[in-house]
C-alpha cells in the first residue's frame, strides 16, 4: 500500500519507482482520484456544518417566537438530511476506488536495487563453498530418491500432479531437515510460533496476496485461504495494532506446509519436487521500527545462509532486480543452491524487506514511549529455508555411485545416528 501524501508531494519520483517495476506512470490518475475524493469529503463536511448551524438556529428562532424562520430552517435541515446519504455514498465509493487503486500497485524498489526486467539483471553478491566433484555422472533427485522412498506415483494418484508421498528414510530426512532449520532459527532469536494454516481475506490482503494474486493460492468453499507461506499468518500478528517500540523487533519463525496453485507457473518444473502445490518451509518474519529494518534484513540473510553452510551446500547470494522481486518487496536477496544433477543453481530461500508497504495495508504501527505520534512498522520475511528444496539439494549433492546418499553430519542426530541412506 502506498502513502497518498508521498504521491502528492513526489509524483515524479513515485512514477519513476513504478517505472523501474515495468508499471506505467500512475500519479496523474491517482492524484485526480484523490482530488475528487477530497472534494467529496469537503462538500460533505460543509453540509454537515450547515446542518448543525441550521439546527441550532431553529432553537433560536423558536425562542424568539419566529415560527416562519423556524419553519424555513426546518425545511432546510430536512433537505440536507435527505441529500446526505447520497453524498456519503459518493464519498465512500470514491474512497474505496482510490484505496483499491493504491492497493493493486507493487512496492517501490529501494534505491540500491538494480534496474532490470527479470532475473537476467540480478546481481551476484557472494558465493559460498565449492561445487562438488563426482567420478560419475550425477543424477537428478527424482531418480536418486525413488528407491529411497520418494513416491511420485502415489502422490499423483492421491492428489494429481505436483504432489509427492515420502516413505521411510525420505520422510525421516525431510523431518530432520525441517527440525534442524527450526532449531537453527530459534537459536538466532526467532521465536518458534505455531500459526493457523487457514486465514481470512484480510490477512491475505495485508501481506499483498490479494487482490491481485488470488489465483496463485487455494481457497476453501467457505471462504478461507490456505496459506501460501506462513509469512501471511506471522506478519498479520501485527495487524491493527500500535506496538510499543521498546518491544521491537519481533522475530518469529514457523514451520508450516505451504499451499500454492502455481497458476502463473503452468508447465514449469513439473518433474520431481522443485515446484509443488504443497510443501513445507521454515519461515522467518520480523516486525521492526523503520530505522532498524536494513540491518535486520542482512541478519536474516545470514540466518538462511547458516542453514546451507551447516548442510555443506554450495550456494550463491543474488540481489534481485526491480523487475524480478515480489510485488510487496522493496529489496530481496535470493539464496540459490547448486544442484549437480540439474547442473544449475535453484532458489532455495528468498529474504525480503517490505518496508512499510504491508504495514499500511495491515494498519500496523509503533509508538515510542512518551511520544504521541505513531509510525508504520517495517516488515521483513524470508525462507529459513524451503524444506523440500533442501531435501533435493542433499540428495543431489551427497549422492554416491551405488545409489546411496550420505547424510550430512548436522542431520545425523535428528536421524538416530544414521550416516548413509540406502535403497
Amino acid at each position: 500500500m502506498h502513502d497518498i501524501r508521498y504521491i502528492r508531494e513526489n509524483p515524479a519520483e513515485f512514477d519513476r519507482g513504478l517505472g523501474r517495476r515495468g508499471v506505467a506512470a500512475q500519479s496523474a490518475e491517482i492524484l485526480a482520484a484523490d482530488a475528487a475524493h477530497r472534494a467529496a469529503i469537503t462538500d460533505l463536511q460543509a453540509l454537515e456544518a450547515r446542518r448543525n448551524e441550521a439546527s441550532k438556529a431553529i432553537g433560536q428562532a423558536r425562542a424568539r417566537k419566529d415560527d416562519a424562520a423556524a419553519a424555513t430552517l426546518m425545511a432546510e435541515v430536512a433537505d440536507i438530511k435527505a441529500r446526505m446519504p447520497s453524498l456519503e455514498s459518493d464519498e465512500r465509493t470514491l474512497g474505496a476506488a482510490l484505496h483499491d487503486r493504491l492497493a493493486a500497485l507493487p512496492n517501490i524498489p529501494a534505491e540500491d536495487v538494480p534496474d532490470g526486467a527479470d532475473e537476467t539483471a540480478n546481481v551476484l553478491v557472494r558465493v559460498w563453498g565449492d561445487k562438488p566433484g563426482f567420478a560419475f555422472a550425477p543424477r537428478e533427485h527424482d531418480e536418486i530418491g525413488t528407491p529411497l522412498g520418494l513416491d511420485f506415483e502415489a502422490g499423483a494418484a492421491l492428489s494429481g500432479a505436483r504432489f509427492t508421498v515420502m516413505h521411510g528414510a525420505m520422510a525421516r530426512l525431510h523431518r530432520a531437515l525441517a527440525q534442524m532449520m527450526l532449531d537453527t532459527q530459534s537459536a538466532h532469536g526467532f521465536v518458534e510460533t505455531a500459526v493457523p494454516y487457514l486465514v481470512r481475506d484480510a490477512a491475505m490482503f495485508g501481506t499483498g496476496q490479494l487482490p491481485k494474486f488470488g489465483e496463485d493460492s487455494f481457497r476453501t468453499e467457505n471462504g478461507y485461504w490456505l496459506i501460501p507461506t506462513s509469512e501471511v499468518s506471522l506478519t498479520n500478528l501485527a495487524a491493527d495494532r500500535i506496538i510499543d517500540s521498546a518491544t521491537l523487533p519481533w522475530r518469529m519463525s514457523a514451520l508450516t506446509p505451504c499451499f500454492r496453485s502455481e497458476a502463473g507457473a503452468a508447465g514449469r518444473d513439473t518433474k520431481g519436487m522443485i515446484r509443488q502445490h504443497q510443501f513445507d518451509k521454515v519461515e522467518m518474519v520480523a516486525i521492526t521500527a523503520p530505522e532498524a529494518s536494513a540491518a535486520l534484513h542482512q541478519e536474516m540473510v545470514g540466518n538462511a545462509e547458516r542453514v546451507l553452510q551447516m548442510l555443506g551446500l554450495h550456494y550463491r547470494v543474488m540481489l534481485l532486480s526491480a523487475g524480478d522481486m515480489g510485488a510487496a518487496a522493496r529489496k530481496t536477496y535470493d539464496l540459490e543452491v547448486w544442484l549437480p544433477g540439474q547442473s544449475q543453481y535453484r532458489e532455495i530461500a528468498s529474504i525480503s524487506n517490505c518496508g512499510d508497504y504491508q504495514a499500511r495495508r495491515m494498519q500496523a504501527r509503533c509508538r515510542t514511549p512518551g511520544e504521541k505520534a505513531t509510525r508504520f512498522v517495517h516488515t521483513l520475511n524470508g525462507s529459513g529455508v524451503a524444506v523440500g528444496r533442501a531435501l533435493v539439494a542433499v540428495l543431489e549433492n551427497y549422492q554416491q555411485h551405488d545409489g546411496s546418499v550420505i547424510v550430512p553430519e548436522v542431520l545425523r542426530p535428528y536421524m538416530g545416528g544414521t550416516e548413509v541412506l540406502r535403497a
